[in-house]
């Protein structure tokens, strides 16, 4: 597992050993554990005898989208910490030939752009913003693995969780400074950790190949998530932030891309292959994700559309 200190990979690796599965990290520092092998610290190729044996290679890592504005240093970085390491990863994977295990790599439902009104499938065309070009470039990277491997790309939404997408709004909330972002009726497409982490599962163990959404199934806006956080943390939602200031404070386009984008991406080749949701619903995720508080919710917690 590469990018296994990231929050899905610290969990997913734990859910795998909880189970009896052998889990091997590559890391970018030499080798402390058992557990561990070293790899990206110079430029020489990774062994493809690191891999060979392995029923699955999982491939997390990424720079954070979340780091703005996304200066060109930056986009640098985002564009590194993906091609990189999938590649090197890919090109190890196809030297193994028929030995090849799967390859689960990711890749994010920012494939997609932003697309109001449209239901998002795995079989929908690649947007036109950065991000899109990004996971193109991503799952282009993955594809080198070759044709005896299967190669699936998991296409992940922002994660709900406090060191995931809740952690800006949780902040603000505490402060009582939550409200609408932009609209806050654009589309924002979200998972809670514990299904990602099966979903991933779900996906290694089933004959699945390709891009898999994984995202929620229930639709929901900025205005949802936003506001259910507010309950859960029993805090106001009124301050909205005006479309004109993220993009000025955060970039046009890092803004225009994460914040404002509107896609109903769904998880069509999960649910055909029979997952089941743990959490439903954008509102299920936060409760499993964010400690309640007993007291009544106080009256100032009114939304605003």
């Amino acid at each position: 597992m590469a990018g296994a200190s990231g929050l899905i990979g610290r969990h997913l690796a734990a859910s795998l050993r909880a189970d009896g599965v052998t889990v091997t990290r590559l890391v970018r520092h030499p080798a402390q554990e058992p557990d561990e092998v070293e790899w990206l610290t110079d430029d020489r190729p990774l062994d493809p005898a690191v891999l060979d044996g392995a029923d699955a290679v999982v491939g997390l890592n990424g720079a954070s989208i979340g780091r703005m504005p996304w200066t060109r240093r930056y986009r640098s970085t985002l564009l590194w910490s993906r091609i990189t390491p999938t590649r090197t990863l890919a090109d190890a994977i196809r030297r193994l030939g028929e030995r090849a295990p799967a390859f689960l790599s990711a890749s994010a439902v920012g494939y997609y752009g932003t697309a109001p009104g449209r239901r998002l499938t795995e079989q929908s065309p690649r947007g036109d913003t950065f991000l899109a070009d990004l996971c193109g470039e991503w799952e282009r990277a993955a594809r080198r693995a070759g044709d005896r491997a299967r190669v699936v790309h998991l296409r992940t939404a922002p994660v709900v969780h406090p060191r995931g997408v809740l952690a800006p709004m949780m902040l603000l909330t505490r402060l009582g400074l939550a409200g609408p972002i932009g609209g806050g009726t654009q589309v924002w497409p979200w998972i809670s950790l514990e299904d990602e982490v099966r979903a991933i599962r779900h996906v290694m163990d089933a004959d699945i190949d390709g891009p898999v959404n994984l995202a929620g199934p229930a639709r929901a806006t900025a205005n949802d998530l936003g506001f259910a956080l507010a309950v859960r943390m029993n805090r106001p939602y009124l301050l909205r932030a005006p479309r004109w200031a993220l993009r000025l404070a955060l970039g046009a386009d890092a803004a225009d891309a994460v914040l404002l984008a509107d896609a109903h991406v769904v998880p069509r080749v999960l649910e055909s292959h029979g997952f089941a949701f743990r959490h439903p619903s954008v509102e299920a995720a936060i409760t499993a994700a964010v400690p309640g508080h007993d007291r009544e919710r106080s009256p100032a917690s009114s939304r605003s559309d």
